[in-house]
């Protein structure tokens, strides 16, 4: 499947049938394992990024191009359409534009870009700031402008919930919407009231995304019950991270404490299963056939 059709298939897909639910993946491992159990589409979180390959948190220090180059791997290995975080885009209008050149060739689908300023940090977190929303309208102008197809979508995100109340986000939101989003994403909303607000001022108009963050400021539902709102994508960005760190938390006081995987061996892969998930033997198998 070529990147283009992946491409049409996201439009396509927020135009018709339930909410699309998008799992956080960070690398091309999860991404397949997230295809494989069925996802339509994936979210490649920054958060995630920042936690995996770099230990760190998400407070602005994974740079563009890191960025790019995890879209290049995941795009190697999946053809499931990719909606990838671009933070705020890694500077001003037009340094926006390279960042969704970059990201659109190494084969993104959607992008979202958000209205905070340098460094940016979690939506969940506290203490952020914010960009004038003249700034934040020129950047999703200045994306709608440098996309080669216009199938790659923008996501006009904002975080001014937590920053400046409910009615400025709403109100920033309108203003990024008449720049040219393809997709809304206001972040961060406190309870189902806000979530509701921010459905019955945009959902007949625009897709919507929701952001279920374990723990967050938003009180989580199921993709099925934000549907019901009126969003039309989920997110569960850090979910996959949140739970692989609890995991090799317990593997590796397990493995220290016992001197073996003995204890463990039922919660893993052993080295076939493992070989048999990544595909080895159809590698290995196809490689054959360019033998001498």
């Amino acid at each position: 499947m070529s990147n283009s059709n992946n491409r049409l298939d996201l439009k396509a897909r927020l135009a018709s049938g339930p909410i699309l639910l998008a799992p956080g993946v960070y690398d091309p491992l999860t991404a397949l394992i997230a295809t494989r159990a069925g996802a339509e589409a994936l979210y490649l979180s920054g958060a995630a990024i920042a936690y995996t390959r770099l230990g760190r948190p998400d407070i602005g220090l994974v740079s563009m191009s890191e960025v790019a180059e995890t879209v290049a791997l995941i795009r190697d290995r999946v053809d499931t359409p990719l909606i990838v975080d671009a933070d705020n885009g890694f500077g001003n209008a037009l340094n926006v534009q390279r960042t969704v050149r970059v990201f659109e060739r190494a084969g993104a689908n959607a992008l979202q870009i958000e209205d905070q300023t340098l460094p940016k940090r979690c939506g969940h977190l506290a203490g952020k700031t914010l960009i004038p929303a003249a700034e934040m309208a020129g950047k999703i102008r200045a994306a709608c402008d440098a996309r080669a197809s216009a199938e790659t979508l923008i996501i006009g995100r904002t975080d001014a919930i937590a920053v400046e109340g409910l009615e400025a986000a709403l109100d920033r939101a309108e203003a990024y919407l008449a720049a040219g989003a393809d997709v809304l994403f206001i972040e961060a909303p406190q309870d189902r009231a806000q979530l509701e607000a921010i459905a019955t001022r945009f959902a007949a108009r625009v897709p919507l995304l929701a952001n279920m963050v374990e723990g967050g400021r938003t009180p989580i539902l199921d993709a099925a019950g934000l549907g019901a709102i009126g969003f039309r994508i989920a997110i569960f960005p850090g979910g996959i991270v949140r739970a692989l760190a609890r995991t090799a938390q317990e593997y590796y006081a397990g493995l220290l404490a016992h001197g073996s995987n003995e204890a463990f061996r039922e919660r893993m892969f052993d080295f076939d299963g493992l070989n048999a998930l990544i595909g080895t033997p159809e590698m290995l198998s196809k490689g054959r056939e360019y033998d001498g």
